[in-house]
C-alpha cells in the first residue's frame, strides 16, 4: 500500500544557507514587539488593572451569551461572566475605568443599570490595583523561572550551546507574543495571556528539543559531513514530524477561533499566533544559531564561528 506523506522524508531545504533572512526577520519582529511594548503598552485586564467583583442571583435562568453581548455594548471594557453554583448564579467581573474618571462607581453603576432591579446582589467588592501589580510581578517571575529551568534542563541533557540557542528562541517567541498584545489592544493582557505565553514556550521547546536530539544523533553517525550539512539534514529529517504536530494543533485552534465565540477566540488566537512563531523558530532559528556559538564536535571546532555569520 502506497503511503502519502505531507512532506517527503528526503526533503533537502537549505535552512542554514538561508539563515541570514531568518535572522533579519526575527530581529525586525523582535524589535517591533519591544517598541510596541515600551511605547504602546499592554491592555491590562481586570486581573492586573483592578475592578469589581459581583455575585448576582438571577430570578430565572439567564442566557450568558446574550447577557455578555448586552454588557459589552456598555463600552466599559471586557466584562467577564461565569456561572457558579446553580444556573441562576452568575459571577460578574468588571474592569476599572481606563481613564480613571469616577473610577469607583461608573462601571459598576452601568452594569447594575443594565442588569435591572430584579437581581439579588449577594456580594460586591473591589479588586484594588495593588493586587494587580502583585499578579503582574508573580506572572512575569513565573515565566522567567520557567525559562531558566528550561535552560538548565537542556544544558544538562545536551551542551551549554544548545541551551543558549533554545532559550534565545524561547525568549524570541515570548517577546513576539507580547508584541501581539502590545500592538493589538483588542486582546486584554490577563491570566489567559500568561497561559498563552507558557503554552508557546512549551510548544517551542518541545519542537526544538526534537531537532536538537536529531542533531546530536547525526553528529555521531555522519562525521564526514560539514556542520552546515549536518544541521540541514537534522532539520529536514524532523521537518515532517514538526509540521504535522503543529498543523494538527493549528487546525484545532482554528476551529475554536471560528466557532467558539468571542471569549474562546480571545483565548485561542494568541495561542495560535505563538504556536506559529514557535514552530518557525524551532525549524529555522534554533539550529542555525548553533553556528554562532563555536560548538565543538568530537574535539573539532565547527567550520563556522562568530566571525563568519
Amino acid at each position: 500500500m502506497k503511503v502519502y506523506k505531507l512532506i517527503p522524508h528526503d526533503t533537502k531545504i537549505d535552512f542554514v544557507g538561508n539563515r541570514r533572512y531568518t535572522y533579519v526577520f526575527s530581529i525586525v519582529v523582535t524589535l517591533v514587539s519591544l517598541l510596541a511594548f515600551f511605547f504602546h503598552g499592554l491592555n491590562f485586564g481586570i486581573d492586573f488593572r483592578g475592578g469589581f467583583l459581583m455575585e448576582v442571583r438571577m430570578q430565572q435562568e439567564m442566557d450568558l451569551g446574550a447577557l455578555r453581548e448586552k454588557l459589552t455594548k456598555l463600552n466599559i471594557g471586557e466584562v467577564y461572566l461565569q456561572e457558579f453554583g446553580s444556573k441562576k448564579d452568575v459571577l460578574v467581573r468588571i474592569p476599572s475605568s481606563r481613564d480613571g474618571q469616577n473610577e469607583q462607581s461608573v462601571p459598576l453603576e452601568k452594569v447594575k443599570a443594565a442588569l435591572g432591579d430584579n437581581m439579588e446582589y449577594r456580594k460586591v467588592e473591589k479588586i484594588g490595583p495593588k493586587v494587580g501589580q502583585e499578579l503582574i510581578h508573580d506572572a512575569m517571575l513565573a515565566v522567567i523561572i520557567s525559562l531558566l529551568i528550561i535552560l538548565l534542563y537542556i544544558w544538562i541533557r545536551f551542551e551549554w550551546q544548545f541551551a543558549v540557542c533554545a532559550v534565545t528562541t524561547l525568549a524570541h517567541d515570548c517577546i513576539v507574543l507580547m508584541g501581539l498584545y502590545a500592538t493589538c489592544h483588542y486582546f486584554e493582557f490577563n491570566v489567559n495571556a500568561i497561559v498563552a505565553l507558557l503554552m508557546t514556550a512549551c510548544y517551542s521547546v518541545h519542537d526544538t528539543v526534537v531537532v536538537f536530539d536529531r542533531i546530536r544523533e547525526d553528529m555521531l553517525s555522519y562525521r564526514d559531513l560539514s556542520i552546515a550539512e549536518l544541521l540541514n539534514k537534522a532539520i529536514n529529517e524532523t521537518l515532517s514530524r514538526t509540521v504535522l504536530t503543529s498543523l494538527t494543533t493549528v487546525l484545532s485552534l482554528l476551529a475554536l477561533c471560528f466557532f467558539g465565540g468571542k471569549v474562546i477566540f480571545d483565548f485561542c488566537f494568541p495561542i495560535l499566533f505563538g504556536l506559529m512563531f514557535g514552530t518557525f523558530s524551532s525549524i529555522g532559528l534554533a539550529a542555525p544559531l548553533l553556528l554562532l556559538t563555536g560548538i565543538r564536535v568530537d574535539g573539532k571546532d565547527l567550520e563556522i564561528g562568530l566571525g563568519r555569520i
